[in-house]
């Protein structure tokens, strides 16, 4: 089968969004957790976390464009500060569930029955269940002006992940991590194995 742009284009809404989408592969899920200055908390699932160096080490994610209320982008512009948590495959069903568009003063951290954890001091909530957690210091963004999405960037402050996920030369262990092909296709990790570093 072969697709043209305008093919593309003028498919069904909700058919393009998911090829599209899925096409561009399977990845990790995140749950990113905020919170506002007034104190209401706020946990959205996403799986565009990009990794975008190591020195310093920095992550990125897509936020749709702001037409509408994002609770997620308003308490990371606000706070300057997030969480990003990644979860194992057995919290599927808790995770897509976030992806609702729950009222500003719901928590989402309730309504879908993951525990709010508040650790060392840091100000937005991780979530409890979380097999690994990053705390995040917002420091930039980016917009994308052919969609008007936009990209949220921030700095790595610290991160908790258990000792059997991290072997000796810093590789994370992903097994049982959820993963997403899509909006609401979910997947989990298979290790093939590790290569020594390509040379010519």
């Amino acid at each position: 089968m072969i697709m043209t742009k305008e093919m593309i284009s003028e498919s069904e809404k909700y058919f393009r969004i998911k090829l599209i989408n899925s096409l561009a592969g399977i990845r990790q899920v995140a749950l990113i957790g905020t919170k506002s200055k007034e104190g209401q908390e706020n946990v959205a699932i996403f799986n565009s976390v990009i990794h975008l160096g190591a020195n310093p080490p920095l992550f990125g994610f897509i936020s749709r464009p702001d037409v509408v209320e994002r609770d997620t982008l308003e308490n990371i512009k606000e706070t300057g500060t997030y969480t990003i948590n990644l979860i194992d495959r057995k919290w599927v069903k808790e995770a897509h569930q976030t992806s609702a568009r729950y009222p500003k003063d719901t928590s989402e951290f309730e309504a879908v029955g993951f525990t709010p954890e508040y650790l060392d001091g840091i100000f937005p909530p991780f979530v409890k269940e979380a097999a690994i957690k990053i705390e995040m210091k917002f420091e930039q963004i980016l917009n994308i002006e052919i969609n008007n999405t936009i990209m949220v960037i921030g700095s790595i402050e610290s991160l908790q992940i258990p000792e059997n996920r991290l072997s000796e030369d810093g590789l994370v262990n992903p097994d049982d991590l959820l993963l997403s092909g899509g909006l609401d296709a979910y997947y989990s990790s298979q290790f093939l194995e590790q290569l020594p570093y390509a040379k010519p």
